[in-house]
């Protein structure tokens, strides 16, 4: 690939605004070329580009309306004439601009890709090659087309890109774009050229680019505008060469050195596949550096010989230098009064090169001059660069040289080349040594001199190398040997067909009076017809080589071989594909030479590969790319398909069959299956009611009898559902066990009382008609209390019917009230007693009588009674009287400030209607009821304070007690410990239905087979993810696991909501509607329910049971549910829930049989008792030796004659050692997260832990390979790992191949032993011992890193960059007066920056400070991050500026010390988040970008019985407990900062209120700079 250099700069593009008038010649070739294909033959300089600019405008403006797209394509030769074209076009039109070459990755592109750039861009520029590619792969049309214009144009013969691209496509195709070609030289034919060959040379030019030659006859213009160069000769000697005798040593000892290197060649072992490769490639690249020394030796002389064999030592790293006598010569050589005279005569320097000094000296001392000089050869540049650099006459100029970028050793990289290039432009070098890499088009204004040390082979490169010379009385010079006839006679002839050039051009016109057309050879080719995709005979050797460098796994025969066969009538080719290719080998036609048989053998190879799929219908390669390739240019947009994270599809929720019920219409009874809930609790003495549920559908075992603990503060209630065998209800039983339902259930859950809150407002009961739209099918269960605890009496359960029955009449007696108007106070209305005076007041004459809204109760019998407030529908528990309180007690909400005083009797008056009867009688002191709390979580473990509010868990509050005059309330005969089993409900119930579910989805799976007996909770938790907020979760069982939506319903993706637990009877207060656009309650598999916006929000369910869930979380469950199998009933279960998933996993013992019998015939080749040292060290003993060899066989010594490697036994065993070493880990390690388990198993299952397992054993011993490189890294490693520590470098990386030797021995004895798992087991666990447990867990290096800086509130920076095949990283973390930055290099950026944090880690760790001394191995979640403060506090002083907005006591500021530094950028940000959070992320990021260490918080909790008030405007709110918090931030080398933030209702808003404060402060000390302000 050539080169990108950017040519454009300011001079150039400056120049191009001058000049953008066009002149007169410039529009007569314009009015031609807009008019007929063109071909504008005009000299270097005479601006070409701007009449291609004013074509691309005309033919736009004609386009521009037109459909489908038209595009316009600009060609250059090589890439930094395309980066130049670029600039220019971009700079001087409107059009949307790109550019494309092999650097940017464009040819790994997709069609999508190129569709893309197409849509996106009007005028694409590239080179020739990339358009030829995209032209054969059908991802491009020539039809759509409309401009193309060649730069370079002459280039368009033979084989030559541009020439293929006319013969393949443009001709062949029914509409043609319009053709402008640009050129200085249109023959490029080498040597003399006469005028018909001129003609010759033009017209078939002309035919392949459909176009005509023009050029300007009269230049009269042109030779004003375009200055020309002074053209002369410089003749030098010819050279006497008086160390003839040191070049005949010199060929005498290389012919020892070939014979020696072949003697070597033949006595190396024959085994190694790649050794003659190498020997061939030494010989040739040994040769090449001879030639190179003996050229320099003839041409240039002996120190420049010297220096040619410096360079090539130096492309030898491992070879010493020079020897010592030739660096003394060389440096008196050198000295001020040296004698070039002299130094000719004894053959150091040619009389040429001195020459070439002597016109160097001619320039003066001048510093201004640029002068271009031409060579042959790279090592000419090279070394004449080096010896002028140590001329002392010359010191005052600089040096350089340029060459291309090819796979030569001598080349130069594409940014060194730009540089250079650059560097002669601007001034900087004056002296240039180049080869033909920049003949063309290259735009250097200033250049005053050129000069042809080697002369040009063509007329094309005398023309364009004089071009180069583009300042005004600029010289090109022609160096000759005196007496050479041989190269004046080149020279004369090059100038005589310059002169015949521009005649033939010049004259063209009156020639061609005719159409020509251009002769297309047909090619053998084949065509894919669904897409027009095209390979050529000399197309597809290339499309071969592509194919196979993309092969997955090994990486040591990915080369195609080719062997020729000598037949009689011609050759035929037979080419044979790496192991894991598509198909192995295939022979091609016959035919005339070796080179076409080449060709025809690959071009059938490539029909074979697209019919089998390994070519894609564009014959582009689909086998998959290495994930750990570094690609230079990454597609623009990632797609996101099913099993991502970024994916979200919506699901329904599935159904609780054996929660639906029929019975709720019988008027005969029904029978229910009992099921008995009982309740014990930690405490003493603290009671909890039983419970039954009754339902219609019995459960199966392992969920009807169960037991869980629930976590309430400070205590917990450990539960046990079992089994009670059948009960029957009749008719009115089943009535007023509903009665309790809808009281208690609304009542506690719920509400009963709907409407007004405006005083005397219109209420009503929602129990006062028809409660039937209450009940529904699918959710028909009874929950009703038990008399005695856990009590069974003769076999029946003891409901408490007692206390059922009281809820009837309550609910009774709340109608009759409500139907009376009791409670509905209008303006003219009565107001109405409570009580019927007729019937209490006879009941009242002692004084130890509470008198109730239904009845009146002795005052020592009230405790604990449930207890109905009949003006609000809330239940209430009793827990004294207050003896000291009435009705005409001041109100509990009156303010203390308040001027009117308002009595309880007040406040019901005037708030409900309702005048008290009994007002002087005590008032009730009750507890009041809360909502349902998550009780499955214990909130008293680590981490889970911080999440009790977000998932609904019970969190420590102050107790909600009210006083309430007791005739507002009506009795219910129940006690406190029923209301307190009713709290539990919602939690064992939700846990009790999910137990139902995974029970259900277990009878989906296991059809009429129940063979496997997999309890439902281990699928309960396969099916629950770390969203829940549970103490399980499938993340270990997916460990096990490793399109399915069927089952998507059964997810449990969200934390508990104990709000939103709906009991049959009950109506949601907390509703969410469905906003989902679905009416049902599935959602149908569309593309429609599938989305990636971010803004989503997973797991929440709508009221019709839609949720949104990753994809990757579904994939996870299923894995997880595989997982559950294995656990529960073996390999055989997992297999079947795979089935029953529609995976392809069916295990046919015949395949087992198969295998052995193609083992059993394997050649046993290896050296003797290589099979019995190598059973002996695993210790297993192989039924089926042929097993054993297969496993031991490298894919490079397929060659040898087997036919067998590895490579299915490396893929079956790696698999099996994933599945055992997991198992093994999750048996032996219960008690740890599944994050950590993750990280044992990464740590267990790699395949650098497995070649390490072999360098143990001693395995590597036993590879059989053929490959010398292989061998070399095996050596390698086997050393680095003796010398290694306890802590291996991360640049230290074993061999895949030996990690797959072990893989592979697993596989076999796993088909040895017909798949006895424990067998494999057995043999394993020693080899593989130690295995890493918990405390010997060593994370990467990287990983750990982050993790630590994490823990303690640092950030790491990074930087990567890119160093020839080298990826150079930088990381660099801030501590609090120290920075600390360490580099690492490796083939890619994980790998190098591994290195740079091992390092980072081993100077922590010289601090005191490591990653086992942290405390926690998770990783914090940064909105929550606390780290504790280790700045020094010692020397604080306060500071009371404050902003307006806040406090003056909300800024504490800790040593003044804290100032701006005029040096350092102050960062600025545009405005701050004032949403929840905001602060704190807005602080955080700052911080990050600054790597200054994160913020520490320290907050307080205030309570008060007065509320609180919070917040300004529709934000303002009140409460009974505040938070406040204190925020420091410790600033590098500078001081702490403390600020504090202003009261708030919880503690996450208190951070941001400090975090607030601290943004203000830091402003206000210079250290940042806030856009609002």
């Amino acid at each position: 690939m050539d080169s990108p250099i950017n040519s454009t700069h300011q001079e150039s593009l400056s120049s191009m605004d001058m000049d953008m008038d066009p002149r007169k010649y410039q529009l007569e070739v314009f009015q031609v070329a807009r008019d007929k294909n063109t071909i504008a033959v005009l000299d270097t300089g005479s601006g070409k580009t701007l009449i291609a600019l004013m074509l691309i405008k005309h033919i736009a403006q004609s386009i521009n309306s037109t459909a489908p797209k038209k595009l316009i394509l600009f060609l250059a030769p090589t890439v930094h004439l395309v980066n130049q074209q670029f600039n220019i076009i971009k700079h001087h039109t409107n059009f949307e601009v790109e550019e494309y070459y092999g650097a940017k990755g464009v040819d790994t592109w997709n069609l999508k890709s190129w569709e893309k750039e197409i849509s996106d861009h009007d005028v694409l520029i590239m080179t020739p090659q990339i358009l030829l590619d995209a032209l054969r792969k059908a991802f491009l049309r020539i039809e759509t087309v409309c401009l193309l214009i060649i730069d370079e144009c002459h280039r368009a013969t033979g084989n030559h890109p541009y020439a293929k691209i006319m013969k393949e496509f443009y001709h062949k195709a029914n509409e043609k774009p319009k053709i402008f070609g640009m050129t200085a030289s249109p023959v490029i034919k080498k040597g003399a050229s006469s005028t018909m060959d001129c003609k010759g040379q033009i017209s078939e030019l002309e035919n392949i680019l459909d176009s005509e030659i023009y050029t300007i006859e009269d230049r009269t213009e042109m030779e004003v505008y375009i200055p020309s160069a002074k053209e002369g000769c410089r003749y030098y000697d010819q050279a006497q060469f008086p160390a003839m005798s040191l070049k005949l040593r010199i060929e005498a000892l290389w012919s020892e050195s070939d014979a020696l290197l072949s003697e070597l060649q033949r006595s190396m072992q024959s085994n190694y596949n790649n050794v003659d490769d190498k020997f061939k490639a030494l010989h040739k690249r040994m040769s090449n550096e001879l030639a190179k020394s003996l050229y320099c030796l003839e041409d240039l002389g002996l120190l420049c010989a010297y220096e040619a064999v410096k360079v090539c030592l130096e492309n030898f790293p491992n070879m010493e230098e020079d020897h010592e006598v030739y660096r003394k010569a060389h440096k008196n050589l050198f000295e001020v009064e040296f004698d070039f005279t002299e130094a000719v005569n004894l053959g150091y320097i040619s009389p040429k090169l001195h020459e070439l000094i002597q016109i160097f000296q001619s320039f003066g001392e001048s510093s201004q001059v640029l002068c271009l000089i031409f060579v042959e050869r790279i090592v000419a540049a090279k070394v004449i660069e080096r010896f002028v650099k140590k001329v002392s006459q010359l010191s005052h100029l600089t040096v350089s040289y340029l060459t291309g970028s090819n796979t030569s050793n001598d080349s130069l990289a594409p940014k060194r080349q730009k540089e250079t290039l650059d560097s002669f432009r601007s001034g900087k070098v004056n002296l240039l040594f180049t080869t033909d890499v920049i003949e063309e088009g290259i735009h250097v204004p200033n250049c005053s001199c050129v000069i042809r040390f080697d002369l040009p082979k063509t007329v094309r490169s005398y023309v364009q190398s004089r071009g180069r010379a583009r300042q005004a009385n600029s010289q090109f010079i022609v160096m000759l040997e005196r007496g050479n006839l041989k190269q004046r006679n080149l020279l004369f002839d090059i100038i005589k067909s310059e002169r015949f050039m521009t005649d033939a051009s010049i004259n063209r016109g009156l020639d061609t009076l005719f159409l020509r057309t251009c002769t297309v050879e047909e090619t053998p080719a084949y065509y894919v017809d669904s897409t027009g995709a095209s390979v050529t005979s000399d197309s597809s050797v290339t499309l071969i080589h592509q194919y196979c460098e993309k092969l997955k796994g090994n990486k040591y025969n990915t080369k195609p071989k080719f062997e020729f066969q000598n037949m009689e009538s011609g050759f035929t080719c037979k080419l044979s594909f790496p192991p894991n290719a598509a198909f192995q080998t295939i022979v091609g036609p016959l035919s005339r030479n070796t080179h076409l048989a080449k060709q025809l053998v690959c071009l059938e190879a490539c029909k074979e590969l697209h019919k089998k799929g390994a070519l894609d219908d564009h014959l582009h390669p689909s086998v998959e790319e290495s994930l750990e390739q570094n690609h230079i240019v990454k597609s623009k947009k990632t797609s996101s398909g099913a099993g991502t994270t970024k994916r979200k599809e919506l699901h329904g929720r599935a159904s609780i069959h054996m929660l639906c019920g029929a019975w709720g219409d019988k008027t005969n009874g029904a029978i229910f299956h009992a099921y008995k809930f009982g309740f014990t609790c930690n405490i003493f003495n603290e009671a909890y009611s039983g419970f039954v549920l009754l339902m219609e559908s019995k459960l199966d075992d392992d969920v009807g009898n169960i037991e869980l603990e629930l976590y309430l503060i400070s205590k917990i209630v450990k539960t046990s559902v079992s089994s009670c065998g059948e009960v029957h209800l009749d008719a009115e039983q089943i009535k007023k066990a509903k009665c309790f339902h809808e009281l208690f259930f609304n009542g506690v859950f719920g509400r009963l009382i709907f409407g007004s809150k405006a005083a005397r407002g219109k209420r009503e009961f929602l129990l006062q008609n028809e409660t039937s739209s209450l009940w529904i099918p699918s959710n028909l269960y009874l929950l009703l209390p038990l008399e005695n605890l856990n009590d069974i009496y003769k076999g029946s359960l003891k409901i408490n019917w007692t206390g059922i029955n009281s809820c009837a009449s309550a609910i009774d007696f709340i109608r009759k009230k409500y139907s009376m108007g009791a409670e509905h106070g209008d303006d003219d209305r009565k107001n109405m007693s409570l009580s019927d005076t007729s019937s209490l007041d006879a009941e009242c004459d002692g004084t130890k009588k509470i008198h109730f809204a239904d009845c009146v109760l002795d005052i020592n019998n009230v405790k604990d009674l449930v207890v109905l407030a009949i003006h609000t529908g809330r239940i209430y528990c009793i827990i004294e009287v207050a003896h000291d309180l009435s009705a005409e007690s001041p109100f509990d909400g009156t303010s203390e400030n308040a001027t009117e005083r308002v009595t309880f009797s007040d406040y019901y008056s005037k708030r409900y209607g309702i005048t008290m009867r009994y007002p002087g009688q005590p008032l009730l002191h009750l507890r009041q009821s809360h909502n349902p709390h998550n009780l499955l979580v214990n909130f008293n473990e680590d981490d889970t304070m911080d999440k009790a509010s977000e998932s609904g868990l019970v969190t420590q509050k102050a107790r909600a007690h009210v006083h309430i005059p007791p005739e507002l309330l009506c009795t219910i005969d129940l006690r406190r410990d029923v209301l307190k089993s009713l709290y539990l409900l919602p939690s064992l119930m939700h846990r009790f239905e999910s137990l139902m579910l995974a029970s259900q989805l277990r009878q989906e799976i296991d059809g009429q087979n129940s063979n496997f007996n997999i309890r439902s909770s281990l699928i309960l938790e396969a099916l629950t993810t770390m969203r829940c907020s549970e103490n399980f979760s499938m993340e270990r069982l997916e460990l096990l696991g490793d399109s399915v939506l069927k089952y998507a319903g059964y997810i449990r993706d969200s934390a508990f909501e104990p709000r939103r637990w709906v009991a049959p009877g009950q109506r949601s207060i907390h509703t969410v509607c469905c906003k989902c656009g679905v009416e049902t309650v599935e959602v149908p598999l569309d593309s429609e329910f599938q989305s990636e916006d971010p803004k989503i929000v997973v797991g929440k369910f709508c009221d019709r049971g839609h949720r949104w869930i990753c994809s990757k979380t579904i994939s996870d469950c299923v894995e997880a549910l595989i997982g559950a199998y294995y656990v529960g009933g073996g390999l055989f279960a997992s297999l079947h829930v795979m089935k029953w998933f529609g995976i392809d996993a069916d295990l046919e013992p015949s395949l087992v049989d198969e295998a052995i019998t193609a083992a059993s015939l394997h050649l046993y080749v290896p050296k003797e008792n290589e099979i019995a040292n190598l059973e002996t060290n695993i210790g297993y003993k192989f039924s089926v030796k042929g097993l054993l060899l297969e496993a031991m066989t490298h894919p490079s010594a397929q060659e040898l004659g087997g036919g067998y490697c590895y490579e299915r036994l490396e893929f079956l065993g790696d698999s099996v050692l994933d599945l055992l070493i997991t198992w093994h880990l999750y048996q032996n390690h219960t008690d740890i997260d599944p994050g950590e388990l993750t990280d044992l198993r990464s740590a267990s299952v790699n395949n650098e832990n497995f070649a390490q397992v072999a360098v143990r054993r001693n395995l590597q011993q036993h590879l059989l390979h053929s490959s010398e490189s292989l061998l070399s890294q095996i050596t390698d490693y086997v050393k680095a790992i003796s010398l290694m520590n306890t802590k291996s470098l991360p640049g230290v990386k074993g061999p895949k191949a030996l990690g797959d030797l072990v893989e592979s021995i697993a596989g076999a004895i796993l088909i040895d032993t017909k798949l006895d798992l424990e067998q494999v087991w057995r043999v394993f666990k020693p080899l593989l011992s130690p295995i890493v447990t918990p405390d010997k867990l060593e994370l990467p290096p990287l990983r750990e890193l982050l993790e630590l800086s994490d823990s303690l509130g640092y950030f790491v920076k990074e930087k990567c960059r890119k160093k020839g095949d080298k990826v150079h990283a930088e990381l660099s973390l801030q501590l609090q007066d120290d920075l600390l930055v360490r580099e690492g290099q490796g083939p890619n950026r994980k790998t190098a920056k591994g290195e740079a944090a091992f390092h980072l880690l081993k100077d922590l760790e010289k601090k005191g400070i490591s990653y086992h001394n942290c405390g926690t191995k998770r990783r914090r979640d940064i909105s929550d991050h606390l780290v504790d403060s280790t700045c020094s506090t010692s020397d604080s002083n306060v500071c009371t500026s404050v902003p307006d907005e806040l406090s003056s006591e909300s800024v504490i500021l800790k040593r003044t010390k804290v100032d701006s530094n005029p040096k350092d950028a102050i960062p600025v940000i545009a405005s701050i988040n004032m949403n929840k959070g905001g602060p704190r992320i807005t602080l955080f990021e700052l911080c990050k970008r600054l790597q200054w260490p994160m913020p520490t918080f320290d907050s307080e909790e205030f309570k008060q019985r007065t509320p609180f008030e919070f917040g300004e405007g529709s934000e303002r709110r009140t409460g009974l407990v505040c938070f406040m918090s204190n925020i420091q931030l410790c600033i590098p080398n500078c001081g702490n900062i403390e600020c504090k933030g202003d009261s708030r209702a919880d503690k996450k808003s208190s951070h941001d209120s400090a975090a607030l404060a601290m943004l203000y402060e830091l402003q206000r000390l210079g250290k940042l700079k806030i856009g609002d302000f």
